[in-house]
Order: C-alpha cells, then structure tokens, then sequence
C-alpha cells in the first residue's frame, strides 16, 4: 500500500482517564529485586511435593522441566504478582486457582460447543491485537437491553452459570494467543463496551465475571478499556472496585461516550479496530494479516482531501475511510490527467452519520489520474480522528 498520499500533520487526542502507576511486568528475572526473586524460589520449594509431580497450567509444567523453566517462570510470577509477593498467599491462590481449573475443566473448554452461537462475535469476542501486540478482547452487553434476550441467557442461576462457562470459554481462546515468555507477550487488552448496557445486567453478571476472572486470570489483562462510559458508571464502579486490587484498577482506561474511536486509536491501530467502533477492521475477512492503515485528523473547520495518484488506465482502486464519529460530509472523486476530460463523481458528497461505518468501494479507470478522497469538518468544531487504506490493481499486460 502506498501512503505518501496521507496527510503530514497529526494532533495529540484528549488522554482518556487512567491510572499511571501500573508498569507491565518483562519476567525477566534480571528485573526483579532480591525479594521477589528468592519469593519465586520459595513458591518453587513449596510446590515440590510429590502429589505436585504433574500440575501443569495452560499445558505449562510448574515444577519446570529443563525446557519449560522460563515458562512456569512466568505463570508463577502472575500469582506471585498478583498476592504482592507474599508466597503463601500466591501458593494459596494457585492452589485454589488448579482446583477451579480442574473441577471446571478450564484446560479442555476452548473445544466445548456452548450453544451461544447468537453471542458470538457480538458480547465477547478476540479481535486483533494492539499496537503491542498484546491480542484484543471485546465485550459489548448492550444486546441484554432486550428483556427477551435477557431473560434467555440470565433468567435463571443455571443460565447464568452456562455463559460464564461461555465467557471463560473466549478468555481461554486468547490465553492461547500468549506466548509465556520473558519479554514476549504475556497478557491480553480488554475492552468494554457500556453501551446500552443494562444496569442490572452489570451488576449481577459483571461482578461473577470479575470475581472469577481475578481470582483464576492473575495478571491476565494489561489494560482494561471501558468506553462509551455512562454517567452512572462512576455510582456502579464504586460498587465492585472494593473487590479489585489496586494493581487492577491501575489498568483502567476510561473513555466517555462519543469519543471511542480517539481511545482506542491509542492503543490499537485503525486496521484492528472493529467497524462499528470506528475502524476498518470487518467480521469474517480474508485470512491473513489486516492490510495497514494511514492515521490522520480532521480539525473542526477543516476539510481534508486524500489524493491517490500516479493510477493508470484500467486500474481498479479499492479503498477503506472512516472518520471516528462521522457527522460530516464525504465524497470521492476519480480526476483524470489529461486536459479536457471530465472529473468523475464516484461517490456523491453526503453527510455521513455518527453511527455509520467504514466506507469500503472500488473504482475501475478508463484513463490515467487520481483519486480524491473528501473528508469535510466544516460544520463541527469537534477534531476528530480519521483512516484510510487503499489498493490499485493494475490491468492485466496484454502479451
């Protein structure tokens, strides 16, 4: 993909609130302190017994072998992290945590059919990963709004019980994403859609889920995203953030409604964010990586004009925009070089809305020119951020 064409200038977007003072852990044993490296030691010392001879976690041996040393390193430190390094209270907790697993069956869940078909890619749901590499979770319980819907998957304990074996379920699929490693990638991005979320549903169903994962997923999540954040939220946090650590809540990124697209371009580029969360990444696309994205920003006022060119006759140009929050005007127009020939309206300027998507269309040429890609702010005062990608086949050379 080409991106000369890309606007030069890009704006700082407004920090979502956030905890500064978490610091995500390299498991580098160099790194630690003397107190938290013998605290390792320790935990080690205490799990080798012989009735410990074959636990393992995430198909990791904890009494390491040889090969799989750094490995259990790694899980080790998530409790020992998690209990501040106190080794009876980490065995304790990985001790309750391998009973759970067991009487649960977390370690063959991932393959179990659910029946939550109508969930999927929709309540929770991996999806790409973020400028890091860490890989994405997305959770949206906004569907549960509906009483009917809600009523099928929360009416009663055993429901309630069967999605969380569901949600578990997701959480497993991303754990295995992870490399368990020293400097690789060792936990995932959470990110929390409030959107239409009932308040109900949020405090019965959220409150299991948080429950059971930080007491099972120590140092699992290295940030927590919650946007489209109410006003009621703050009253409902202060209900459940006493059951937090503060490690945890150290991880939080707050983002208020209208401004999703400004925080989650933070963090994961345009291409990995969802559609309908302001970026161009699609349900059930080709396999392979995303094409890349080009960033930009649209001042309030302002009006931004994408020029692709050097397109040669018989080209055929594909090409993704989304501006976060639309509510503004977008055309594309097909300019051809030589003089005289007329400029061709692809795309009729139209205002686009806030709760539309991506744009994505393609133009074949009859001659040689460029592409303009409009964007127009004019009427908001509001910056907003922006992508683009494209791609021009050339026309087949004729032997």
């Amino acid at each position: 993909m080409d991106s000369s064409s890309s606007p030069s200038k890009f704006d700082s977007i407004t920090t979502p609130h956030r905890t500064p003072s978490f610091k995500e852990d390299t498991y580098h044993l160099y790194n630690l302190k003397p107190s938290e490296k013998k605290a390792l030691q320790e935990l080690k010392e205490k799990l080798t017994t012989p009735e410990n001879a074959d636990i393992s976690m995430w198909g990791i041996p904890l009494l390491p072998t040889t090969t799989t040393s750094e490995k259990a390193d790694v899980i080790l430190l998530k409790f020992l992290r998690a209990r501040d390094f106190r080794v009876q209270d980490s065995l304790t907790m990985l001790q309750k945590c391998l009973a759970w697993r067991k009487e649960f069956g977390a370690d063959n869940i991932v393959d179990e059919e659910l029946g939550f078909k109508e969930l999927e890619g929709v309540v929770a749901y991996m999806n790409g990963y973020d400028k890091e590499g860490h890989p994405v979770c997305y959770n949206a319980y906004g569907v549960f709004k509906d009483k009917e819907m809600y009523e099928k998957i929360f009416g009663d304990n055993d429901k309630l019980k069967k999605f969380l074996r569901w949600r578990v379920q997701v959480l497993e699929r991303g754990i295995k994403m992870l490399h368990f490693k020293p400097g690789g990638i060792n936990s995932i991005i959470q990110v929390t859609d409030l959107k239409d979320m009932p308040k109900r549903e949020l405090r019965v169903a959220s409150n299991h889920i948080l429950s059971l994962f930080q007491d099972n997923y120590p140092e699992m999540v290295a940030k927590k995203i919650f946007i489209n954040v109410p006003w009621y939220f703050s009253m409902l946090y202060s209900m459940f953030s006493p059951f937090l650590t503060q490690r945890t809540k150290s991880k939080f990124v707050l983002s208020k409604e209208g401004n999703v697209a400004e925080t989650l371009y933070k963090y994961i580029r345009p291409e990995d964010v969802p559609v309908q969360y302001g970026g161009l990444s699609r349900p059930n696309e080709s396999n392979g990586p995303p094409k890349p994205a080009s960033e930009f920003t649209v001042k309030g006022g302002e009006k931004v004009n994408i020029q692709i060119e050097g397109i040669e006759a018989g080209s055929t140009i594909t090409w993704d925009i989304v501006v976060g929050g639309w509510e503004l005007e977008y055309s594309a127009e097909y300019v051809p070089i030589a003089n005289g020939s007329y400029t061709i309206a692809v795309e009729k300027s139209r205002k686009v809305g806030s709760g539309e998507e991506a744009v994505h269309n393609s133009y074949t040429t009859k001659e040689p020119g460029k592409l303009v890609l409009s964007v127009d702010n004019s009427a908001s005062r509001k910056r907003k951020v922006a992508s683009y990608r494209y791609q021009v086949r050339k026309p087949p050379v004729v032997m």
